[in-house]
């Protein structure tokens, strides 16, 4: 087929410029072009890399660099939980780590990333048309695919033998071929902002006002991901260069109602004030205007990600949540197997194989992903015993399933979709089950009026999380209070219902579904 390029990615943020910049690593005489839609990126849901999308960034796309001077060092995972608004700061529950992490994470701007992401894409050889309106796209397999897009004022059509949607939430492929689906089991919404003036987590004030609080913490609790949680919902707070502020909120349509107000971004810092963690922070903060952004039913995925012709990467293929930031792990698997993929196609080998494998894995990676760590999770995130128990056991079972690999052998692991092979269906059974345990040990609290009744009192910073033998520290300790709270459980089927439990007042106007 005479083409007029090898590949044509439509999207040219994360996912499709780090697919083209492993295409031309992987085959430098590829003719590549990229069709992004805007003229400028806007910001993301979520800013913070985990410890196997930043593996990808640093140990295969070579940003190292780039992370170090123009990002955010990122200092891992810190939950707060409170049992009323007017409780005082150091009463509340803080769980993180009390040292420096082990593993480069960072806070991003994403619009930044994106932006440095294609430029790099574009000095290692490929064409750009931006901004372009891709409005019409034929795939006929081996045949060839045809891209129409309106940029510069015409239409322009280009052939070629594959084409790759890097189109994020529009899926522009998943659509147009009918493999769309919304993950009803999982009704999130998200509202974020930015805001400026917000207080600072390490000044000097923190060590007259609450001692103990300043005295504790040996890494800075500023350059963490830190989470305000309640029953329904979770509120990210995450520092940017500059000085700014990202903060949103996530909740489960099911069980809480964001507070009424005349706009989004006042109802957001309405939420956040409720809370005596957000009113310490945020008392003297300030929306950005025009900053404010909402998204609702978040989670969806496609049936099908790949076909002779054409692949699917990043999130075009699926979303599940932003707690734990899974986003660019999804990203940094998908766009490195793609790549290999179809450089192997443009070598002239039969990749037959490597489209079923993909097409097979995904949706089982994507399903096993969300049973294991998110399902119902909503419902025990306010009870700070057990969701300290899942974050133990979910950052190690993270550690031992991926980070490990990632870091040993990362060309090799990242062409393996997480989830797979009987190992990995042992893992998601065992996170399946301990998830559904804690799901259900909620629920038995909240009717019997005692959800979150331990959510004052105490503080618990942890060694820090390390890709090996050291982890079992964390398993055991996950695993004890777990236990623990399975006992309470068993005491608790002795106990009278409460229809009134003492937190439901505790965020603000929760709706029962």
């Amino acid at each position: 087929m005479n083409s007029d390029y090898d590949v044509v990615i439509i999207g040219g943020a994360f996912s499709g410029a780090a697919t083209a910049l492993m295409l031309k690593r992987n085959k430098p005489d590829a003719r590549v072009l990229i069709i992004e839609k805007t003229a400028e990126f806007d910001r993301k849901v979520g800013e913070s890399t985990t410890e196997v999308s930043s593996c990808y960034m640093t140990r295969i796309l070579g940003l190292t660099h780039y992370l170090g001077h123009h990002q955010l060092a990122k200092q891992g995972l810190r939950l707060w939980f409170s049992t009323r608004p007017d409780q005082p700061f150091d009463d509340c529950v803080e769980v993180g780590s009390r040292y420096q992490s082990r593993i480069p994470t960072f806070q991003v701007d994403r619009a930044k990333l994106d932006s440095h992401m294609l430029e790099l894409a574009v000095e290692a050889g490929c064409d750009l048309w931006r901004p372009a309106k891709v409005i019409k796209c034929e795939l006929n397999g081996v045949a060839g695919q045809t891209v129409n897009a309106f940029v510069d004022l015409s239409e322009r059509t280009v052939a070629c033998r594959w084409v790759v949607d890097a189109t994020g939430r529009a899926t522009m492929l998943a659509r147009k071929l009918g493999h769309l689906r919304a993950n009803t089991e999982h009704p999130i919404n998200a509202v974020w902002a930015r805001f400026s003036g917000v207080k600072q987590w390490d000044s000097y004030e923190w060590r007259e006002r609450f001692p103990d609080y300043a005295n504790r913490c040996r890494t800075s609790r500023e350059w963490a991901t830190n989470h305000l949680l309640g029953r329904g919902w979770w509120v990210w707070i995450i520092p940017l260069r500059g000085g700014d502020v990202s903060a949103g909120i996530v909740y489960d349509t099911r069980i809480f109602k964001l507070p009424d107000g005349s706009s989004l971004g006042q109802r957001l810092h309405a939420h956040i004030l409720s809370n005596p963690v957000g009113r310490e922070i945020f008392g003297a903060a300030r929306v950005i205007e025009g900053d404010v952004h909402a998204l609702s039913m978040l989670p969806y995925y496609s049936e099908k990600v790949c076909d002779d012709g054409w692949a699917a990467v990043g999130d075009a293929t699926s979303f599940i949540d932003p707690l734990y930031s899974p986003g660019l792990d999804f990203c940094s698997y998908t766009s490195y197997y793609v790549a290999d993929l179809i450089a192997h196609s443009l070598a002239g080998e039969d990749v037959a194989d490597r489209l079923r494998y993909y097409n097979q894995q995904y949706p089982i990676t994507y399903r096993y992903w969300f049973e294991s760590l998110y399902k119902d999770k909503y419902y025990y995130m306010g009870d700070a015993e057990l969701m300290s128990a899942a974050l133990l056991l979910d950052v190690s079972s993270y550690y031992l399933g991926l980070v490990r690999a990632s870091y040993r052998d990362p060309e090799r692991e990242f062409l393996n979709l997480p989830f797979s092979g009987l190992g990995g269906r042992l893992a998601a059974s065992m996170m399946k089950f301990y998830n559904r345990r804690l799901v259900a040990l909620a629920k038995r609290r909240w009717a019997k009026g005692c959800y979150g009744r331990r959510n004052a009192g105490w503080r618990e910073l942890y060694d820090g999380f390390v890709p090996d033998a050291r982890i079992r520290k964390q398993i055991c300790h996950g695993l004890r209070r777990w236990w623990k709270c399975e006992l309470i459980n068993l005491g608790l089927m002795f106990v009278s219902t409460t229809p009134e439990p003492a937190t439901r007042s505790s965020a603000a106007t929760p709706a029962e579904a």
